[in-house]
């Protein structure tokens, strides 16, 4: 049994819509991943929030939709938290004109591919990370 995956907001009034679905979604693909979820953190905030954690950690002066920060020790377990910014999760929207629920779980579900080990530093990285995001955008009807 997995323990639940939380849904936090910081510096923004945004509320998830339909937790219940979209946590056995994100679970389902982290068991898909052969991986057992752990402690893991949604944090919803604004683009200055993010920012600044960008600058503190990473030391990126630059706008990002996600930071995540993972904390197992383990390979099989992912536990984390996972910062996303509402605001650019919104202009990302406009600007691939996409539907702001559909690219808000494309990010989350991004969140937990990174907590799982995939990486997007690369081309071929980058092109497996969208495959993955892509087959798990597919499921989310199939889990509700």
């Amino acid at each position: 049994m997995s323990l639940p995956i939380q849904f936090f907001s910081e510096d923004t009034s945004f509320i998830l819509k339909n937790k219940i679905v979209i946590r056995k979604w994100l679970n389902t693909a982290i068991l898909e991943e052969k991986k057992t979820p752990w402690y893991i953190n949604f944090i919803f905030c604004s683009d200055n929030y993010l920012f600044e954690l960008n600058k503190t950690y990473l030391r990126h002066e630059t706008l990002t939709d996600i930071l995540t920060f993972p904390y197992q020790e383990e390979k099989e377990v992912i536990s984390g938290d996972i910062f996303i910014s509402i605001d650019r999760v919104r202009e990302n929207a406009i600007e691939f004109e996409q539907d702001f629920e559909k690219e808000l779980l494309r990010v989350m579900i991004h969140g937990i591919l990174h907590l799982i080990g995939y990486l997007d530093h690369g081309k071929k990285e980058k092109k497996i990370m969208t495959a993955r995001e892509d087959y798990f955008l597919e499921k989310i009807s199939l889990v509700n």
